[in-house]
């Protein structure tokens, strides 16, 4: 599960800080204008992530039972533990790494995925699909799968053991130390901080 998770936020972070040719759709075309603003999304990563869909997604059916107050931290909690994990990828990116758009499936006019491939210094393949839907006039990120394995479902998989052996508030106190312990060790400096 570590190594997915490095393997999906080194992805993550390869998306803002590369650009790349090939496909054009409008999904993609978002997607690829957020690449070309890094420094705007690492001021504000809500710039592409949804984080209160991929909260809710990621929480899964303990979403309903949740007061619209628990939503919120809820949200807050995991938005932060993403955004230090995803932020903490982009600063220790060293490039060299390439990145293709290989395509994108539209599902109505609502809901999208954007293909992509990282193509590492060794020459592998390693497919990253965003999944991605429309926000007003924005295509947002609420999803991403990298060799098929999605963030959603490894977090919803996690949160849901979590739940059950102890509780939706045991859950908040484990992102909470979790907060606490990554800023006790290395706080990470936003952009708009240095």
């Amino acid at each position: 599960m570590a190594l997915v998770r490095t393997l999906l936020m080194t992805a993550m972070a390869m998306v803002l800080t590369t650009g790349a040719t090939a496909w054009a759709g409008a999904p993609t075309e978002q997607l690829r204008g957020r690449v070309d603003r890094v420094l705007r999304v690492l001021e504000d990563p809500q710039e592409i992530f949804d984080f209160r869909e991929l909260s809710q997604r990621s929480l899964g059916p303990h979403w309903k039972a949740r007061t619209p107050a628990e939503r919120d931290e809820f949200v807050q909690l995991f938005a932060d533990l993403l955004e230090r994990s995803y932020i903490g990828k982009i600063e220790l990116y060293s490039g060299g790494e390439r990145i293709q758009y290989t395509g994108e499936i539209l599902d109505g006019d609502q809901l999208a995925t954007v293909r992509t491939k990282i193509i590492t210094k060794q020459g592998t393949e390693i497919p990253v699909d965003y999944r991605m839907h429309r926000v007003e006039d924005r295509w947002m990120v609420y999803d991403v799968a990298i060799e098929g394995v999605s963030l959603v479902a490894n977090y919803r998989a996690q949160f849901n053991k979590i739940i059950q052996r102890s509780s939706f508030k045991g859950l908040l106190a484990q992102l909470v130390a979790k907060k606490q312990e990554a800023t006790a060790e290395a706080p990470v400096k936003r952009a708009s901080q240095r």
